[in-house]
């Protein structure tokens, strides 16, 4: 199924560079399951310091009182998980080219009724002991999983790190906030859903956030990021 998908691709219209670091980390028959679309977002390798844009809405956002507390403490270390609930808000996520380290920069953008938005920004490098990690500030960075199932894309945590300095710590389970699942699905048309969670062994699903998105293309410079 892979090579017949690699003749498509040589006959699409879009040009997609060659970037296997996401390709690397699957089997070829689970990156064959995947639909075109997909193999065009995770394929493109940008120059250094270009950023694609997604515009999405957010479409289903909870949190349960455990994870509410768990949102707003987060904030002390940069605020890495959104803590509002609205539905039917705007939503941007752009994704930057980090020549330096050779990861990519991702960057949330919550729009909010009242007030101003709230900003996420992390870094996934392809490193660590699974080959991909999400670097979200503080010295604190979890290690991702990837896989494919029923033809969508899924990072799921497989472990929490804390660096200091040269040393680098595992966290032990029992202080990890919980297990992080992040799918991105093709809803075809140009569009993806891209889906958050994260559920604890004993508290069960602490936070739930999803929204629809397209992209709008990219940029050089895009909202002075």
């Amino acid at each position: 199924m892979a090579s017949a998908r690699s003749s498509e691709i040589a006959n699409a219209s879009e040009l997609l560079l060659d970037d296997h670091r996401f390709r690397a980390l699957l089997s070829d028959d689970d990156w064959g399951r995947l639909p075109l679309a997909v193999w065009r977002r995770f394929s493109k390798r940008l120059a250094g310091g270009r950023t694609i844009v997604y515009l999405g809405e957010v479409e289903e956002s909870f949190h349960s009182a455990i994870g509410w507390w768990l949102a707003q403490l987060a904030r002390l270390m940069g605020g890495p998980l959104p803590t509002g609930t609205e539905t039917a808000v705007p939503m941007i996520v752009t994704v930057t080219e980090d020549a330096a380290s050779g990861g990519q920069v991702w960057t949330r953008i919550y729009a909010r009724s009242n007030g101003f938005p709230q900003v996420i920004h992390s870094a996934k490098r392809f490193g660590g002991p699974t080959g991909l990690e999400e670097y979200i500030g503080f010295g604190i960075s979890m290690a991702l999983r990837l896989s494919v199932e029923h033809e969508s894309l899924f990072f799921r945590s497989a472990g929490y790190f804390l660096s200091l300095g040269r040393l680098r710590l595992l966290l032990p389970e029992r202080f990890a906030p919980g297990a992080l699942t992040v799918s991105h699905a093709d809803l075809g048309g140009g569009k993806f859903r891209f889906t958050l969670e994260v559920a604890h062994p004993r508290f069960g699903l602490l936070v739930r956030q999803s929204a629809v998105f397209s992209e709008a293309g990219s940029c050089r410079r895009c909202f002075g990021l």
